[in-house]
């Protein structure tokens, strides 16, 4: 029996690889595409796309010349024996294999660019300006695919990767302290009640957010909380405790009853069992449930919308303004949109071999 089912599943082991190929490539490319224009020059990217930066041969510039100041462009030019005229001049003529001339501006200009065939190096011409001119909160200046100088206000990105820092943080930790209490007396304390309370809680995952807004408005409103981070803390913590409370008491309801008849002998205080055994071994539930409330506080924006809106601007506000202000800008949003991702995905890692862990905690008894 054991030998077919491990003949079963070596079987299957091909397409699903193969699927979770397909599924992994299919994910990067357009992030790996978002990275690599974020170092481009403006110029590079309206004129070319961001795979060019891979090892290729193109034309380089390697020199230029000057024509006779006598010269008439309105008739055939002859240059290095090749006669054509003005305007196929200036769209380039290869006059020797893997060398071509272009004449460069209008017919005054008498200047004739010199470009051969080499093969270029990866991260051709990549630089941190982009990333610079985001985090700036002054003037910025960069060249368009045309040539023209264009002049903008920088973005203050910096500001909003704060604010969203100080939103995020307390909005994961607060919601988890309090989760944490609660499924622990729902999982191991008798009290009126206990079963009412939780199905009202699980009761709550299916209520939409959206219907609460306008009355946490109001009432945010009146005390004076709108537009504030403590108000952003106590909306997040709300919608969050639902999901936290549910997805901890599958986790805690399925410790070992001994460790707690052991603490309770020893004459440990449910404070003391809680702070001592249950938060230490709840580790990778904490952490599962971390990733899920820090990855949607920081991608939120309708909440930082509805309760800070331009006061205290957050990484997705930020961008959204980049999208209406700069919508052009291409080189401007892929570096803004890659210092809103660089966070989250640290502490994804970071926290992601308690994740699957955290995820099936209670799926299985006995």
């Amino acid at each position: 029996m054991r030998k077919k089912i491990k003949l079963n599943r070596s079987k299957s082991n091909p397409l699903i690889g193969i699927v979770l190929i397909v599924i992994v490539v299919l994910w990067t490319v357009p992030t790996l595409g978002v990275f690599i224009t974020s170092f481009r020059d403006s110029r590079d990217i309206y004129s070319s796309g961001w795979w060019t930066v891979l090892p290729h041969k193109d034309f380089v510039k390697t020199g230029e010349m000057e024509m006779p100041s006598e010269l008439d462009p309105d008739q055939p030019i002859e240059i290095e024996g090749v006669t054509a005229s003005f305007n196929e001049w200036r769209n380039g003529i290869e006059v020797e294999e893997g060398r071509t001339l272009k004449w460069y501006g209008n017919k005054r200009t008498r200047k004739v660019e010199i470009f051969e065939e080499k093969w270029i190096g990866f991260g051709a011409n990549l630089n941190l300006q982009n990333y610079r001119d985001v985090l700036s909160a002054g003037e910025i200046e960069y060249t368009d695919g045309e040539g023209n100088t264009i002049s903008r206000q920088g973005n203050n990105f910096s500001d909003a990767v704060l604010n969203s820092i100080a939103v995020s943080i307390p909005a994961t930790i607060i919601p988890i302290l309090i989760a944490a209490f609660a499924a622990y007396a729902f999982s191991w304390m008798e009290f009126p009640g206990r079963k009412p309370l939780f199905i009202i809680v699980v009761a709550l995952l299916v209520v939409p957010l959206q219907i609460a807004l306008i009355p946490i408005l109001r009432d945010f409103t009146k005390w004076g909380l709108n537009g504030t981070f403590v108000g952003m803390w106590l909306a997040h913590t709300s919608f969050g405790l639902p999901l936290a409370i549910y997805l901890l008491y599958n986790y805690i309801s399925n410790l070992p009853r001994d460790i707690f008849e052991s603490a309770y002998l020893d004459g440990a205080t449910p404070f003391v069992t809680f702070v001592k055994l249950v938060l230490p071994l709840s580790i990778p539930a904490l952490a599962s449930f971390a990733i899920f409330q820090f990855l949607w506080v920081w991608n939120d924006y309708l909440v930082a919308l509805v309760f800070l809106g331009d006061k205290n601007r957050v990484v997705t506000s930020a961008l959204a303004a980049m999208v209406g202000e700069k919508g052009q800008d291409w080189h401007l949003l892929t570096a803004g949109a890659f210092l809103s991702m660089i966070i989250p995905i640290a502490v994804f890692f970071g926290l992601q071999r308690f994740f699957v862990r955290g995820l099936t905690a209670g799926s299985v008894k006995g």
